[in-house]
């Protein structure tokens, strides 16, 4: 195998990771991802080695997310019954319902926050790669990462860490 086939393949968790976060669904993410890696080995005489490919790859997945997004403003929206709770499901552990509490506050943010916050936090991309995945300058991509921190931590109830606060 070549060296972008295998660089390639070294990505998929990392997209795999960040679709699911980004969709909230396994298999549109699964399907995401697919649309991705066929994209990018269809048109890989497109990609210029003048930076990484993990960024190249990451570019294609959030612009065919995006065009998902366009494309589903026009469709009905559906509900899948196997998603319906049964109403005697007994509630699920504590830590698991901080977990869902904080997915549910994610999926409030404006789009360009919860891109920027997934590939920052769940991907641990540098500010300079994820700005340059999501084609802003790095200090729109720190206003966005810091209004989405505060947006989280009122929607959640969770104090700022004690560095940040102000003193008086």
């Amino acid at each position: 195998m070549d060296s972008f086939l295998d660089q390639v393949e070294a990505c998929v968790p990392a997209l795999r990771r960040y679709a699911r976060a980004l969709t909230r669904n396994l298999d549109l993410a699964d399907d995401l991802v697919q649309d991705c890696l066929e994209r990018a080995i269809s048109r890989r005489g497109l990609f210029r080695p003048s930076g990484p490919v993990r960024a190249w790859l990451f570019t294609i997945l959030l612009n065919l997310y995006r065009n998902s997004l366009r494309t589903a403003r026009h469709q009905p929206s559906t509900v899948d019954f196997d998603s319906i709770a049964e109403p005697s499901t007994p509630a699920p552990q504590p830590g698991h319902l901080a977990l869902a509490e904080m997915a549910r506050a994610i999926d409030t943010l404006p789009l360009e926050q919860k891109e920027a916050l997934l590939l920052v936090a769940l991907e641990g991309l540098p500010y300079a790669e994820a700005a340059a995945i999501l084609k802003i300058p790095q200090g729109t991509l720190m206003s966005r990462l810091g209004r989405a921190r505060a947006a989280l931590r009122l929607a959640t109830g969770t104090p700022a860490e004690p560095h940040l606060r102000t003193v008086k």
